[in-house]
């Protein structure tokens, strides 16, 4: 089944995947990302001057991911324009829209205009293969930011949830000693049966000090000021948890450790693969949609 589909802003992921669609014959109706040149000329894909245009004659409008970053204007970092989600939301009216970690507030804008909101973000199929790129992308960030080979170092992962799970196999591929924190007792006991070294991630502190690399996936703190003192000063920290993340920011820049924020590693380090995983969720949710 072909479908005809507005996308509205978006990074260099959904511009990847507006290319990808119209490859696949869908009809592709774009605004927003005007200064993408790779979509210029690509067949079925229409340019749109007006956001009316690109979304009246379509059923599914798919926006950025993250949808929006301050809460007022969608991202659109291929485009000048400036498009609200007020307005946006009002075009859409009776569709249905697919975005990225979508703010509470759109729901109930949603409501208003008889929209059916579907966050991608929160389809398992898509997490579980984000935590692909975003393994590969933390384990480029540790070789690029320190001045050691990953091989026989001392790396501690923060968390044993989805890519707690898969960062730490990978690093161990590459002969590091790893060692992963959790609170569960089930936890605890899976790591070791993976193999890895447990710690309770509750009871760090002093052990801190034998780590090289230092990773947080856990979305709450957990190397606060107090702890950030038992960390060596060559110890390299990388935060993947979303704001305000894991590990306290103004401690580690008092304290002048070497630290990373690594936010959306999947549209940073590995965009096509990213819109590959997008495109397939989709046609996942409009098969469910249009059973």
């Amino acid at each position: 089944m072909k479908y005809k589909i507005a996308i509205i802003g978006g990074d260099l992921r959904i511009v990847k995947l507006a290319e990808m669609l119209a490859k696949e014959e869908n009809e592709i109706y774009v605004y927003g990302l005007e200064q993408a040149e790779n979509l210029k000329n690509v067949k079925n894909i229409i340019h749109c001057e007006k956001i009316k245009t690109a979304i009246q004659n379509v059923d599914i409008v798919i926006g950025p991911i993250p949808f929006s970053s301050n809460g007022t204007t969608i991202n659109t970092p291929f485009s000048e324009k400036e498009i609200t989600i007020r307005e946006l939301m009002h075009e859409i009216n009776a569709k249905i829209l697919i975005a990225g970690s979508i703010l509470p507030e759109v729901y109930e804008l949603a409501n208003d205009e008889y929209i059916e909101i579907v966050d991608i973000m929160r389809r398992e199929e898509l997490a579980v293969l984000n935590t692909i790129a975003t393994a590969e992308g933390t384990i480029q960030l540790a070789i690029e930011n320190t001045n050691k080979i990953l091989h026989g170092s001392e790396v501690l992962i923060l968390g044993f949830g989805r890519i707690g799970k898969v960062l730490a196999r990978k690093m161990a591929g590459l002969a590091v000693k790893v060692t992963c924190a959790a609170r569960k007792d089930e936890d605890l006991a899976w790591i070791q049966a993976y193999g890895h070294k447990a710690t309770n991630i509750n009871k760090l502190g002093e052990n801190l000090k034998q780590f090289d690399v230092i990773i947080n996936t856990v979305p709450h703190m957990i190397l606060s000021e107090e702890k950030l003192k038992y960390v060596k000063k060559d110890c390299l920290l990388i935060d993947l948890a979303s704001n305000p993340g894991g590990i306290d920011k103004k401690a580690v820049k008092e304290q002048k450790l070497k630290f990373v924020w690594a936010l959306s590693l999947p549209g940073k380090v590995a965009p096509t693969t990213s819109a590959e995983f997008i495109k397939e969720t989709i046609y996942n949710i409009l098969k469910e949609t249009y059973k």
